[in-house]
């Protein structure tokens, strides 16, 4: 994919005029560029740039102002994609997207993507809870529509998903909802899902499934197959593995402590230096940031269409959106794939 002509593989004639290296980093060619970089979310009938800007920390461990600025960076760069759930933080994340929405007159330049089921108040896929848990999220959005529903299915793996596409076609059909996607659903329910849209049910056209050079399982299996057989665009979340693969957490000592603390410190182990290793050998041929190489690798992968990836501070925004312009040759995506294996 050769975006913002970045990396290895860019055209010349792509490449800005005033750029002084091939492999020169987004800040250079400025601002703004990536509102032309586009690509189809499947075949849902929108296009996204390809990176979405996850908003899991949102309301969590960054303060609305921050969170704010997040977004203005992203938007800066030509960013498009909003992703957030109405279990992040207990719908905080929520409010603090549809403030910035009011504030800035950004609603029809963003296409939002909401993973609904996780919400406390009102968890699981069942048609009741389903309507309630869309329309809170309308209201804290302060939107009347969500353009991509996430169905998220992680809490509730028994409801009848008949009656939840038929819920969900209520709720398209009252314009409330755009294209569907989900998030736990197995392969197998996927399949279902499919023939239960051949009887005129609304189709699942995306899934979320947590990916990354670390994490390859249980993706790369059936339910890449499935997602290929079917043409559903994948936007994994876990993009970074918590930050790991941003390359920012090297030393056990250091990492901070709590859950993400002891997930950072699993990954310190031969693998996951091995895998830092290759990640820092690319960024330096192609003079990029080690989360920009990551994300460049998911984009390599057939059936991706955009990551999901949660930041902390807008500088960070500065490293991701490079990942999108960075064309990683095929030894390159070897290499990286074989430190994950």
């Amino acid at each position: 994919m050769r975006l913002f002509s970045v990396g290895a593989g860019a055209s010349a004639d792509r490449a800005p005029q005033h750029a002084e290296h091939p492999s020169a980093p987004i800040p250079i060619v400025g601002p703004g560029v990536g509102e032309t970089i586009r690509v189809p979310l499947g075949e849902t009938g929108y296009e996204t740039f390809p990176l979405m800007l996850g908003a899991a920390e949102f309301g969590w461990n960054v303060d609305l102002e921050t969170s704010h600025g997040i977004l203005d960076r992203y938007m800066e760069f030509g960013g498009n994609a909003i992703h957030t759930a109405d279990g992040f933080s207990g719908g905080r994340s929520e409010h603090i997207i549809g403030q910035w929405l009011r504030s800035r007159g950004r609603r029809d330049h963003a296409m939002l993507s909401v993973r609904i089921g996780a919400h406390a108040d009102n968890p699981g896929l069942g048609s009741v809870n389903l309507v309630r848990a869309v329309e809170g999220s309308l209201t804290r959005l302060g939107v009347e529509r969500i353009d991509v529903l996430y169905l998220d299915a992680t809490l509730d793996a028994t409801t009848n998903l008949e009656d939840t596409l038929a819920t969900v076609e209520w709720l398209s059909d009252a314009g409330k909802v755009g294209a569907v996607g989900a998030f736990g659903l197995s392969p197998e329910r996927l399949v279902e899902a499919r023939i239960l849209a051949s009887a005129g049910y609304p189709r699942i056209q995306v899934i979320d499934a947590p990916y990354n050079l670390i994490r390859r399982q249980p993706f790369e299996g059936d339910l890449r197959l499935v997602a290929g057989a079917q043409n559903l665009a994948v936007t994994p979340s876990h993009a970074l593995e918590h930050g790991f693969l941003s390359g920012r957490h090297r030393n056990k000592a250091l990492t901070s402590r709590g859950v993400r603390g002891e997930q950072l410190r699993g990954h310190l182990n031969r693998r996951g230096i091995k895998i830092l290793r290759a990640l820092d050998q690319v960024a330096e041929e192609l003079a990029v940031p080690v989360a920009a190489v990551s994300v460049a690798w998911l984009l390599a992968q057939r059936t991706i269409a955009a990551p999901i990836v949660n930041t902390f501070a807008t500088d960070h925004v500065d490293e991701l959106m490079q990942g999108a312009g960075v064309s990683l040759s095929r030894s390159h995506v070897a290499e990286l794939t074989r430190a994950g294996n």
